[in-house]
């Protein structure tokens, strides 16, 4: 289930009808935590608790997103209709509960989902692998997690972003290859193997990212570790 950008105005404006909305998400929302997945729907309540917050605190989110209710025909009245929407007390206090009620229950939800994120973080080590070069923004990451003995080779590139005022630095990960993890397949044969058979870098940067916890891939580790590793590699940076 999605909710849309503008969900809590959508359709009638009605505390009832908006708060079952709201809990049916919430609802599939903790399933996905209680199944220690967390992405994308972590990453969805922020954006959803945000954006009530912007509806509460700024009026020119009203004045752009309200739903024009086209009952005219003609085009002066519709502005006029819309105008006294917004000027309806009763519409606005119902908008007033929806909005409340709805920032209490996607903070909880967060704040759960906020737990078994911390949990994760605090459960996942890195270590660099061999010599290590001056450029780290490309490289690859090994990976084992839980109790598999399997390494998962991942290309890693570190991008920037620019959103509004900010900047701030993103990384993609694309699967390369498995190893079985022996004696002989050790994280530094690993790097070997790729540098022999991927030319693109002579000196790779290569980081081992291992963790105890047995948990989803795509829904939990890879988004926390990418995370955790752009942490990593930038505070490496500044040593």
């Amino acid at each position: 289930m999605q909710l849309s950008e503008t969900w809590f105005i959508e359709g009638y404006i009605d505390f009832e009808l908006q708060k079952y909305r709201l809990l049916a998400y919430l609802n599939e929302v903790n399933q996905y935590f209680n199944e220690s997945k967390l992405y994308p729907k972590l990453s969805d309540t922020v954006f959803h608790y945000n954006n009530l917050m912007s509806f509460r605190d700024n009026k020119k989110f009203l004045q752009d997103k309200f739903p024009r209710q086209l009952t005219q025909v003609n085009l002066q009245k519709v502005e006029l209709v819309y105008e006294q929407m917004l000027q309806d007390n009763e519409i606005m206090q119902e908008l007033e509960n929806i909005t409340n009620f709805a920032l209490e229950k996607f903070k909880t939800t967060i704040e759960s989902g906020a737990e078994l994120y911390d949990l994760v973080e605090k459960q996942i080590h890195i270590e660099p692998v061999g010599i290590m070069p001056l450029y780290k923004n490309e490289g690859y990451v090994l990976l084992r997690f839980g109790p598999h003995t399997e390494i998962r080779a991942y290309n890693y590139t570190i991008t920037l972003f620019e959103h509004q005022h900010a900047r701030y630095k993103g990384l993609k990960m694309q699967y390369v290859d498995s190893w079985s993890g022996t004696i002989t397949h050790t994280y530094e044969s690993i790097k070997r193997d790729i540098i022999r058979s991927i030319r693109t870098l002579p000196n790779p940067a290569v980081y081992s990212v291992e963790t105890p916890l047995a948990l989803p891939l795509d829904e939990t580790l890879l988004p926390i570790a990418k995370r955790c590793l752009v942490r990593y590699i930038e505070t490496d940076k500044a040593a």
